[in-house]
């Protein structure tokens, strides 16, 4: 019965072997495979016998659990029963091979774009000439969203971040929200969600009722001229707003379980002059103000739909987001001039092994400061990102074209709107769909590089605009 995914678990292990360099072996020499009511399967695995020099590799873990479903310890921890720390040690899940790459990196941290539509046209993300709209039956439905979050957190993802486009012109926002939120019961430790704060304050609280734990909001400037010139719209007053919404129901503050962050891309001659006001803002209030170096995203369109029906009837040419080494604020550059003010400027330790952000603070200040230095100081060794885009592309790298299509392959077993746990009816079922999908996530995250191209490189390969990315 679970033969082909007993196989797929097989490739998967031998294919991190050998991009490893190394043998493995198993007490008992087999993984062990156990049928779990309303699930697919449990992968329990023996302990394994360590590669000489290197930790050992993790072990795979179960497609199961989709279903929503608990296992029995779960459930009793559920129940309140509770279980001592050494029960939880001996019943914890390994993590997934079809999650680690050739490198031993474990991709714990997914972002889902859930549109591709935005109610401001930030230079740096949209080309001026806009970009084309996908068809709302090519993308992702809520029910598919959630079939997609579901399956990456029964195989260890413990973060969801859910950008756009802007996520809260989705209609439906709050309500996956919540739907996401209930993923906790399965290991999920961290929901967050990007916005520009336009249309999310009046949202917000349902949110943070629903378990939402992150929230980053993209502010370039303090001008509201120059807000209008960045975004080619208003509402600069609505974004500080937000942020006042947030810092009152207690972002931020320690011990609250919820942050707030301020990303800020940051481009010479167009906001740079704004950095140590953006460093001021942390003075009084518990934020991390970061900023990212910008990023080029060129000029190629979003991969041909593969389904026969979807073809783009016009395809677009794109001018990408213009960007320039030129124009690029460097991460020394920009740590430089904030000691010309605060020159006791002062970096802080990594709180977290897959930190993306450089940290750093003025002593006495309540906030930080961080540094997003993708073009300078790449971050790849640590990645554990990965993106599903809008159109159900799975992307292992931002930097990277190569996409594969989880929306085409769910859609060979159920309709874009079937309820989610009604896969069962559909053709195949589910244990035959999340065995697919596996297969295909595990090559895809299997195949990803060391590290992503630099600059020199980067600015010349071709890439979808960042709104249909999802960032």
């Amino acid at each position: 019965m679970f033969s082909t995914t007993t196989r797929i678990l097989q490739r998967r292990t031998l294919a991190v072997t050998r991009a490893r360099g190394g043998t493995r072996g198993f007490t008992g020499g087999a993984t062990k495979l156990k049928p779990l009511a309303g699930c697919a399967i449990q992968v329990r695995e023996e302990a394994e016998i360590g590669i000489s020099g290197s930790p050992p590799l993790p072990s795979p873990v179960s497609p199961g659990l989709v279903s929503g479903v608990l296992p029995s310890g779960l459930r009793e921890r559920e129940s309140g029963s509770g279980s001592s720390r050494l029960e939880r040690i001996k019943n914890a899940k390994p993590f997934s091979e079809f999650l680690t790459d050739g490198f031993g990196r474990r991709h714990t941290y997914l972002r889902i774009s859930v549109t591709e539509r935005c109610n401001l046209r930030c230079v740096y993300c949209m080309p001026a000439e806009g970009v084309p709209l996908s068809p709302p039956a090519h993308l992702l439905s809520t029910p598919e969203i959630l079939e997609i979050a579901r399956l990456f957190v029964s195989q260890g993802v413990t973060k969801i971040r859910l950008t756009g486009g802007e996520p809260t012109v989705r209609k439906d926002i709050v309500e996956l929200v919540e739907e996401l939120g209930k993923l906790r019961s399965l290991g999920l430790k961290e929901l967050a969600i990007t916005s520009n704060g336009i249309a999310l304050h009046r949202k917000l609280p349902r949110m943070v009722e629903a378990g939402l734990t992150g929230l980053n909001l993209s502010l370039d400037t303090l001008d509201p001229f120059q807000f209008q010139i960045m975004t080619r719209r208003k509402g600069l007053e609505t974004v500080l707003k937000t942020i006042d919404t947030a810092l009152d129901m207690g972002f931020g503050e320690e011990g609250s379980g919820k942050m707030l962050k301020i990303n800020c891309v940051v481009m010479k001659g167009v906001n740079d002059r704004e950095i140590v006001d953006f460093v001021e803002m942390t003075r009084n209030k518990p934020i991390e103000v970061r900023f990212i170096e910008y990023m080029p995203f060129d000029v190629s369109p979003p991969p041909q739909p593969s389904l026969p029906s979807q073809t783009w009837t016009n395809p677009p040419s794109y001018q990408g987001n213009k960007w320039s080494k030129n124009k690029m604020v460097s991460y020394n550059d920009m740590v430089n001039r904030i000691k010309e003010t605060y020159p006791t400027l002062q970096k802080l330790a990594s709180q977290r092994p897959n930190d993306t952000s450089k940290t750093w603070c003025v002593p006495g200040f309540r906030g930080k400061v961080g540094f997003i230095t993708s073009m300078t100081h790449n971050f790849c060794g640590s990645c554990n990102r990965l993106r599903i885009t809008g159109d159900g592309n799975l992307k292992v790298c931002l930097f990277g074209e190569a996409e594969v299509s989880l929306r085409d392959m769910m859609r060979k077993y159920r309709n874009r709107d079937l309820e989610v746990g009604g896969v069962e009816e559909a053709l195949g079922g589910r244990e035959e769909m999340e065995s697919e999908l596996l297969n295909v996530i595990g090559k895809a995250v299997g195949n990803k590089k060391e590290k992503h191209a630099g600059m020199g490189e980067l600015e010349n390969m071709k890439n979808r605009p960042m709104i249909l990315i999802g960032g």
